[in-house]
């Protein structure tokens, strides 16, 4: 689901802070600070579309995300290749080098880099979990 710039401002807020009160949170952003009406009412939309929840203490909320900041990029970040590059990820990645006007060795230490983070993840998940069943032994 797509954030508002306002709903993505507070999320990014949140996101730093790992919790906060609406005073909090409006203290995160720079001048011109909002209305602490407005961030209590982005926080409520925010809450009924899944993002937030908080935590009430007598008539005071703290409010923590409910959704990483990573599960957000991510989300966005495939949405955005669906919509704009037909699901191709060598599409929006050459689009992404030759607006960013890329030399051939950055291209290179990109896919180094790639390289090692795919190994990365291919070491983690080979990992045999070790169980504990030594049940009737």
């Amino acid at each position: 689901m797509q954030l508002t710039k306002a709903e993505e401002q507070v999320m990014q807020i949140l996101w730093d802070m790992k919790e906060g009160l609406v005073k909090d949170i409006r203290d995160g952003f720079s001048d011109p600070k909002p209305a602490r009406n407005t961030v209590s009412t982005v926080l409520r939309v925010l809450e009924k579309k899944g993002y937030v929840g908080h935590k009430a203490y007598a008539n005071v909320h703290l409010y923590h995300p409910l959704i990483s900041k990573s599960e957000y990029s991510k989300s966005q970040l495939f949405g955005l290749m669906e919509g704009y590059f037909n699901n191709s990820f060598p599409a929006m990645a050459s689009f992404f080098a030759r607006e960013k006007d890329l030399t051939v060795k950055e291209l290179d230490e990109l896919l180094d880099d790639t390289r090692k983070e795919l190994s990365k993840g291919e070491k983690r998940n080979n990992k045999i979990p070790q169980t504990g069943n030594k049940k009737g032994k």
